[in-house]
């Protein structure tokens, strides 16, 4: 199948990305990931592999969709993550004995 990654021309066959990954040590997946053979991978370790390229020049959703156009299972980040407020000590005090929040 042929799909452009990084406005460059790719001819990608699953059976060549499953070689391609083969032997290739997994980093931590923290956000969108792609899970070829029993192994799950980051899609910039992906991209970076299959392509040959720097990381810095495609991005996640480039990927994401040529491999989910070859068959393999993506998975996104996760779309309803809201940050976390980090509350100091003296908040955290606070919180504990009861009282109003400070906003």
């Amino acid at each position: 199948m042929r799909c452009v990654i990084a406005r460059f021309p790719f001819d990608l066959t699953k059976s060549g990305v499953l070689e391609s990954m083969k032997g290739v040590k997994p980093e931590e997946a923290f956000g969108a990931s792609v899970i070829v053979g029993r192994r799950t991978y980051p899609v910039k370790q992906v991209g970076q592999v299959v392509t040959r390229q720097d990381r810095r020049d495609f991005s996640a959703g480039e990927v994401l969709r040529a491999m989910s156009q070859l068959g393999f299972t993506c998975r996104d980040l996760p779309k309803a993550a809201a940050p976390t407020r980090v509350l100091g000590p003296f908040q955290q005090a606070s919180a504990m004995l009861g009282a109003p929040a400070a906003v």
